[in-house]
């Protein structure tokens, strides 16, 4: 199985495959690639439907020529936790990026966010992750703020009484509850206009169509976001000790 980064003639064809609606594991099988590799490439550029070979191509050299040393006396780069290889690393924090994007969020926001993922603290300053990703604190305070607003990050003062922004488990459970919520509002509103605009009508029926879609659709994700919370985030209790000692046998 071929081993480097990927070659513009194989980018090439992974546009091919993509255009021929083949799954990612067809295209990776043809170039003798791990099918992790060819999802990576493809959503780091643009995704499914955005994918373009030649852009992709520079958009690679581009990365290459910056991450080339200015000397060789320059200072060493930071070692990753357990000997992660930082390029890989890297890597996999700008296919987050491009999957938060295509799930609606700002590059900026998307960025913090796999920022934020990627450490092992789950936590950085507006400072740290100014310097990480080489922008300045007025964007990151703007994508945090949006991230907020969606409960996809809380923040805390550590014992430096600086601010640190936290992702963790209960985040999305949060963020689903406010989805549920959310629709919980929509629908009342909807049902509002069916009696406004008269039960029977096109647009009431549209209306109450909505209304019952996202009614029973928000009791599943409460429910599943209920269970999900219980079941993978508790704990088992440890068995309960033996409250009687053994007999003694008699001689």
């Amino acid at each position: 199985m071929p081993g480097g980064r990927l070659t513009q003639q194989e980018r090439q064809q992974i546009a091919l495959g993509l255009a021929d609606s083949l799954p990612y594991a067809e295209i990776a099988r043809r170039l003798e690639r791990p099918t992790s590799t060819v999802t990576r490439e493809v959503m780091r550029n643009g995704g499914p439907t955005g994918y373009r070979a030649d852009l992709a191509h520079r958009a690679a050299e581009r990365r290459a020529h910056r991450r080339k040393p200015v000397s060789p006396r320059g200072p060493e780069p930071v070692p990753q936790l357990g000997g992660r290889d930082a390029d890989a690393v890297r890597d996999f924090e700008e296919m987050l990026t491009t999957v938060l994007m295509q799930s609606g969020l700002p590059k900026m926001t998307a960025r913090v966010m796999a920022s934020l993922y990627a450490t092992d603290a789950g936590s950085l300053t507006a400072s740290e992750l100014a310097q990480r990703l080489q922008v300045s604190p007025a964007s990151i305070s703007k994508a945090i703020t949006l991230l907020e607003s969606l409960d996809l990050v809380r923040r805390e003062r550590d014992e430096r009484r600086r601010e640190r922004y936290i992702v963790d488990d209960d985040l999305w459970y949060q963020s689903m509850i406010r989805s549920a919520r959310d629709n919980a509002k929509f629908v009342e509103a909807a049902r509002q206009g069916v009696t406004i605009l008269g039960p029977g009508t096109p647009a009431a029926t549209r209306l109450e169509n909505v209304a019952r879609f996202l009614d029973f659709v928000s009791e599943g994700i409460t429910r599943a976001a209920e269970q999900a919370r219980e079941v993978l985030y508790t704990r088992a209790e440890p068995a309960a000790a033996a409250t009687t000692a053994p007999t003694a046998g008699r001689d």
